[in-house]
This record gives structure tokens, C-alpha cells and sequence, in this order.
């Protein structure tokens, strides 16, 4: 699927030469969106030269961060296992809290979900991208320390790299273009839900 003519409401503040930076695109890549103005034009381009993975970064890193979490949550609901363990069952739950009740006592929970799960899986890093979209990585009660500005691109990126590559990595392209679509619908306004892959 290549990018719509016309730009993504949810794309639209993005500053592509900023998400460019943060997203650390490999050389081919970086060429092949030289002239782009904007980023669903180059996210779009990156995925019509099947440039899959440069893509999903992009996305990853252009989306607002709400959105961008909601998305690894989607992309990970669809390779999910059905013998996931219960610790990131309750990740993704957490992350998807937050999403829906971004509160800080949310983000917090999201983190310790993150924590309690071992970092290991997508649902994990959507809790930590999650996390890195607040305004402090402190402790409550400690001076604020503020996450760098591209940690929740770079959490959600590689939520969604794991879930690409879960237990089957010989289906990643296929999966990234599925996971594209549901980010397309995403910064369209959509829910960008996908059917979980056992049932596709």
C-alpha cells in the first residue's frame, strides 16, 4: 500500500527532517526520500520501494505518541502467541490503559508492567513507549527528568521490529506491510485493528 495523495491528519505536524534524525534510517533509504516534503510522502515512498522496515521506523517515529503506542499495541495483538505469558498479557493491557486513559498513574503502571515482563516482547516496549511519553523518568516526589524527545519512536520502532519477527521471522515483510496498513488507518483517525494472525 503506498502512501494516500493527500496528507494524514495524524502525520501532519510531523517535521520529516526531525523524524529523519530520530528514526536513524539506513543510507539507501535516507536517498530515496531526499526530495520528499513531508512525512507521509516519505513513509509512502519508503513502502512502495519496498523498503519495509525504513518504513515502519519512519512511522514509528512520525506518529503522535498516543497513536504510535496504540499501534505496537495492534501490531502485537497480531503475531500474539496464545501461550503468552501472563506478565505480558498484562503489558499490553497496560499499555492500552494508558492509551485510553493517558494518565500518569497509567504511564506508571505501564512502565512497571514493562518491568515485571522482562522487556522481552512487543507488548513490553509499547509499555515503555508508553512511559517515555511523559514528562519525567523520575520517581514520583524526584526533580523531573524528561525522556529525550525521540525515546517513544525508538520504544515503539522496536515494539513493532519484535513483533514483525516473532517466532516466525521469515514472515516480517509480510507482516510489516499488514502493520502498515494499520498504521495508515491510524493516522487516518481509524482504530487501525488487526485481526490476530492465527484467525487472518
Amino acid at each position: 500500500m503506498s502512501a494516500p495523495p493527500a496528507p494524514l491528519s495524524k502525520l501532519e505536524q510531523a517535521d520529516l527532517a526531525v523524524v529523519r534524525q530520530r528514526a536513524e534510517l539506513a543510507g539507501p533509504s535516507h536517498e530515496l526520500i531526499a526530495r520528499c516534503t513531508g512525512a507521509t510522502e516519505a513513509i509512502g515512498t519508503l513502502q512502495s520501494a519496498g523498503q519495509l522496515v525504513d518504513a515502519a521506523r519512519l512511522m514509528a517515529h512520525a506518529m503522535p505518541r498516543r497513536e504510535a503506542v496504540w499501534w505496537a499495541c495492534m501490531c502485537a495483538r497480531h503475531t500474539r502467541p496464545a501461550d503468552l505469558a501472563p506478565g505480558h498479557v498484562a503489558a499490553l493491557e497496560a499499555a492500552e490503559l494508558w492509551v485510553r486513559k493517558p494518565t500518569d498513574e497509567h504511564r506508571r503502571a505501564a512502565f512497571a508492567a514493562a518491568q515485571d515482563a522482562g522487556f522481552g516482547t512487543p507488548e513490553a516496549w509499547s509499555c515503555v513507549g508508553a512511559f517515555w511519553s511523559g514528562d519525567s523518568m523520575a520517581p514520583l516526589g524526584q526533580p523531573l527528568v524528561p525522556p529525550a524527545p525521540n525515546l517513544t519512536g525508538a520504544a515503539i520502532a522496536g515494539s513493532v521490529a519484535l513483533a514483525a519477527v516473532r517466532d516466525q521471522p521469515e514472515h516480517q515483510m509480510r507482516r510489516l506491510g499488514v502493520f502498515l496498513a494499520s498504521a495508515w488507518e491510524i493516522a487516518a483517525g481509524g482504530p487501525g485493528r488487526i485481526d490476530p494472525e492465527a484467525e487472518a
